[in-house]
């Protein structure tokens, strides 16, 4: 609880046996989570055994994989009935740390954004922690194209560690995003459509073996897809064309975003 607000952490979970419990203790750790929500999108190890000695963390489990976006749908839908303030998005493969929640939950808890992105960006972080130069080189292109689009100066959209507040998710409409990794960039411009401001705070990250990572195939279509989300938000701005992810009856405004 942060301020009265109940703060709900969700983990899309697919083959996270492995690190899940410790994920799990460093988010008890942080003293400001009231849940925790395990969506498991059918794993072939033993995540969701392992989940369910986890004290406190309500498990569902996917009878068949929904994808990584499929999975955030039921993420977010799940946090919302347990009546979530704060929704942080963490990956339970300990990729991202769990120590940044604190900073996280104030910045929404506090009314100074809607939205927070752990960036590995800034900082400097994602080529120390390991990430891949074909990645890193692909993310620096792939932002750059996406801020001249979608008319921000976000430091990287392709984080998976992000906080929200109740009021984004419900009002954006999930359902019309992808069920695959697009989902991510799609909530973003989205987000930014309808005028709500993003903050980032730099974040550690690390890459090993457990961490979960989309081959190069996967990456290329995910990039063709976070570019034909960039150009169909700029389009549908400029009235060329009508977009479900965008719909012109949208409130939108000059959003500001920053580094926290």
């Amino acid at each position: 609880m942060y301020r009265n607000k109940k703060v709900v952490v969700v983990m899309p979970a697919y083959n996270a046996a492995k690190t899940v419990r410790q994920t799990y203790a460093e988010v008890q750790d942080q003293g400001l989570v009231d849940h925790i929500i395990l969506v498991d999108d059918k794993s072939r190890d033993d995540t969701v055994a392992v989940a369910k000695t986890l004290e406190g963390v309500q498990v569902h489990v996917h009878e068949v994989n929904k994808g990584y976006g499929g999975n955030q749908k039921t993420c977010y839908r799940l946090a919302l009935e347990a009546g979530a303030d704060i929704v942080i998005m963490l990956h339970p493969d300990y990729q991202y740390t769990p120590k940044l929640i604190p900073a996280m939950v104030s910045i929404i808890g506090n009314g100074l954004h809607s939205c927070v992105l752990g960036s590995r960006i800034l900082g400097g972080y994602a080529l120390r922690g390991g990430m891949p130069l074909w990645k890193y080189i692909a993310n620096r292109g792939l932002t750059f194209a996406e801020n001249v689009l979608l008319g921000a100066k976000l430091s990287e959209y392709h984080t998976g560690y992000r906080a929200f507040s109740r009021d984004i998710l419900e009002k954006l409409n999930l359902s019309t995003n992808s069920d695959d990794f697009v989902f991510d960039n799609q909530m973003l411009a989205q987000i930014l459509w309808h005028g709500y401001t993003i903050a980032e705070v730099s974040c550690p990250t690390k890459y090993f073996a457990e961490a979960s990572s989309i081959n190069l195939s996967r990456s290329i279509k995910y990039g063709f897809g976070c570019l034909g989300t960039a150009m169909a938000f700029r389009l549908a701005k400029w009235g060329v064309m009508q977009s479900r992810l965008f719909p012109r009856a949208a409130v939108q405004t000059a959003p500001a975003i920053v580094a926290a």
